[in-house]
């Protein structure tokens, strides 16, 4: 397996040409689970909008957003935000997606750890939950092997990029099983 050093970034460090590239590099790869992403970075004008928007939901604690980049080339690889937040019940949500060409080398899954551990020492929250898509193997991989347990399958909870209601598995981790495991 080919050792990658990565690096996360914050939005603030982030150019709005790289995020669109990234984007648009894999766009065949993250249409169907990042229908909403996609749609708001359709050119470069609409994902400058987009990373805005995003930082004003980071200064108003209403989302939080995490770049990964290659550490020797600086190339952005990936992206994970802590979304769908409710602090009356401490809860969020994950999302996640890395370049393609990143795949299945155990990035994502150390980004989404080290994520989970802001989710509860920072953010002070009690769950974090994942929603895939029932098609998405690799994602459901990433939640399992950071300790998620599938909670069940939300029925047509999910319109697709093709505009499409799909089923979509839903994961959770409790900061209760979070400490246990940490010990």
């Amino acid at each position: 397996m080919d050792s990658i050093n990565w690096e996360i970034n914050t939005i603030e460090s982030i150019l709005p040409e790289e995020f669109y590239n990234l984007v648009q590099t894999n766009k065949n790869h993250i249409e169907k689970t990042f229908p909403v992403t996609l749609s708001n970075c359709l050119d470069l004008e609409k994902t400058i909008a987009f990373i805005e928007t995003n930082i004003e939901k980071e200064k108003n604690k209403a989302g939080y957003y995490f770049y990964l980049r290659n550490s020797e080339t600086q190339q952005l690889m990936g992206y994970v935000c802590i979304k769908n937040i409710d602090y009356g019940i401490s809860k969020c949500e994950l999302a996640y997606f890395i370049d393609k060409h990143f795949e299945g080398k155990g990035i994502i899954s150390k980004v989404v750890a080290q994520t989970i551990a802001f989710c509860f020492n920072d953010l002070k929250m009690n769950k974090v939950f994942i929603c895939t898509s029932k098609i998405n193997q690799a994602s459901q991989q990433v939640a399992l092997k950071n300790g998620f347990r599938q909670e069940g399958i939300l029925r047509e909870e999910f319109k697709n990029g093709a505009g499409i209601l799909e089923d979509v598995v839903y994961f959770g981790l409790l900061k209760s099983d979070y400490d246990r495991n940490e010990k």
